[in-house]
């Protein structure tokens, strides 16, 4: 029970690895504020993660990419909890085309919720983190913001932008203990990669060292790491969840 009387909110985590990063927290003993765009996913997954770890959890939804729905977030988190201890930067969406055919608007959605929603929600909690004068934040970029993907040109930039982001969070809010980071995932199993066939789950593991995806509890355990003690003098960093396909 690592962060028993932490109060952690997590981002998209209505499903996938932020559920899995918010639910690898309940077990640490945390309290969880579930945050998706789909409001009726985030009270169920609020209500089993509660039944199954039997810690505190409150369901708020709302958009990242918009300002007043992180404020409301935070001040919903306040009014149950009184505190914000952990933040986890997860939500996120692709758009994926070619340069060439890209849209403004494929463009302008992903960076407005992976890159943008990230600073929203910053901005939004790290006003009672700097009053606490503790405080973690993880921000979930990805692999192709450190190397860049052909077809992911906006999805790429954004978690680019995320990395930076993080970068300069951790040296403006250091001086109040919040420690700031990023977990940089490779190719996990999730819903999106469970709609490739054998053969491109095959193709796309020959490309990783270690021969296999990654799970998203792969990348909830990189996450609970960085908001306990055992990370208290790491801060700026991207930690890299890949399986070593990119070094």
């Amino acid at each position: 029970m690592q962060l028993k009387d932490q109060v952690a909110v997590v981002t998209g985590s209505g499903q996938g690895i932020g559920r899995a990063i918010a639910e690898a927290l309940a077990r640490e003993g945390a309290s969880i504020v579930i945050s998706d765009i789909n409001a009726q996913l985030a009270q169920k997954t609020a209500d089993e993660i509660k039944s199954k770890y039997g810690v505190d959890t409150l369901a708020v939804d709302g958009n990242v990419s918009i300002l007043a729905d992180c404020d409301k977030l935070v001040q919903k988190t306040l009014d149950k909890f009184s505190k914000i201890n952990i933040l986890i930067n997860n939500a996120g969406i692709t758009r994926d085309n070619l340069i060439l055919r890209m849209s403004e608007a494929e463009w302008d959605s992903v960076i407005s919720v992976n890159l943008k929603g990230v600073f929203n929600c910053i901005k939004a909690a790290c006003r009672v983190m700097l009053k606490q004068r503790s405080g973690r934040i993880v921000n979930i970029a990805s692999v192709v913001g450190l190397m860049g993907n052909a077809g992911q040109a906006n999805y790429s930039a954004s978690k680019g932008g995320v990395i930076a982001l993080t970068k300069t969070c951790a040296r403006e809010f250091s001086s109040r203990n919040i420690l700031v980071n990023a977990i940089a995932p490779g190719f996990i199993q999730t819903a999106m990669t469970d709609a490739l066939t054998d053969e491109q789950k095959t193709k796309l593991a020959e490309q990783i060292p270690l021969g296999r995806l990654g799970t998203a509890e792969d990348v909830a355990k990189a996450a609970v790491f960085l908001c306990t003690d055992a990370s208290s003098y790491i801060t700026g960093e991207i930690i890299s969840v890949n399986g070593g396909m990119y070094m």
